[in-house]
């Protein structure tokens, strides 16, 4: 199923029936991933006190409980509503679902810190590999790239991060969405000053309700770095962050 459209002035030929889904799925039978010492997700089926609605129990459909942390339990997308004091729904961000992208694979640097070694995602990076026709969506992939990711427990164990200078570039020449394969774009243990999200959303000098962050994506080894079309699907919640479906389609010659 081809789809041929212009967007973002640009001419685009993609494979409908072919997308690259980067989420990794919400299972309460997975260890991970997980962050933030949070436990996995859980699907519990309810009992009215005389019958527990699952069908291996004789109920005639499952009907389940959900309980999970938005934050914490697998793929994501926040707004700035993580860090303002009114609580701006991610279910209602969006006007459109499709945008320019970029892939790009970065090896994290090194850099000593008073508690050890961190590894960080610097502007200098990002210079480096950002196009010079700037994509709507930025999408980072770390290496190394092992699929343990997909389960990995990430609390407690200070992950790869973006420097605060980093992703004010980012929001200086335009990306709009940002996605990456790690718990957040701050550091693990930052005194509470999560100045990566502070810098991509200028706020609190701005309040950028257009402008989202999507955490613990997976890219697979064989989606090569490029330019691709991303739709990116949201739950209608009412909260800072929900789980989220980012899908890649790659432009056909």
């Amino acid at each position: 199923m081809i789809a041929t459209f212009t967007h973002h002035g640009r001419d685009w030929r993609i494979a409908l029936n072919d997308p690259i889904d980067l989420s990794i799925p919400l299972d309460a039978d997975s260890p991970g991933p997980r962050a933030w010492h949070v436990g996995p997700p859980r699907f519990t089926p309810v009992n009215d006190g005389d019958k527990t609605y699952a069908v291996a129990a004789g109920a005639p459909v499952n009907f389940r409980d959900a309980a999970f942390n938005p934050h914490g339990n697998g793929t994501h997308t926040e707004g700035v509503g993580h860090i303002s004091q009114q609580v701006h729904p991610v279910g209602t961000m969006f006007q459109r679902y499709w945008f320019t992208a970029q892939l790009i694979s970065l090896l994290p640097q090194e850099r000593r810190t008073t508690e050890g070694t961190d590894k960080v995602i610097t502007l200098g990076l990002l210079r480096g590999a950002v196009n010079e026709h700037v994509p709507e969506a930025l999408v980072i992939r770390t290496w190394p790239n092992d699929t343990e990711k997909r389960q990995r427990i990430w609390t407690s164990t200070n992950p790869p991060y973006l420097e605060a200078e980093a992703c004010a570039w980012l929001r200086s020449i335009g990306v709009r969405h940002l996605l990456l394969d790690l718990p957040s774009v701050d550091r693990e243990h930052d005194a509470g000053k999560l100045a990566a999200h502070h810098a991509f959303w200028d706020f609190p000098h701005v309040t950028d309700l257009g402008r989202s962050i999507t955490e613990m994506i997976y890219v697979p080894d064989e989606v090569l770095d490029g330019d691709y079309l991303l739709e990116l699907q949201v739950p209608h919640f009412i909260n800072d962050a929900a789980p989220s479906r980012p899908v890649l389609y790659a432009p056909l010659g």
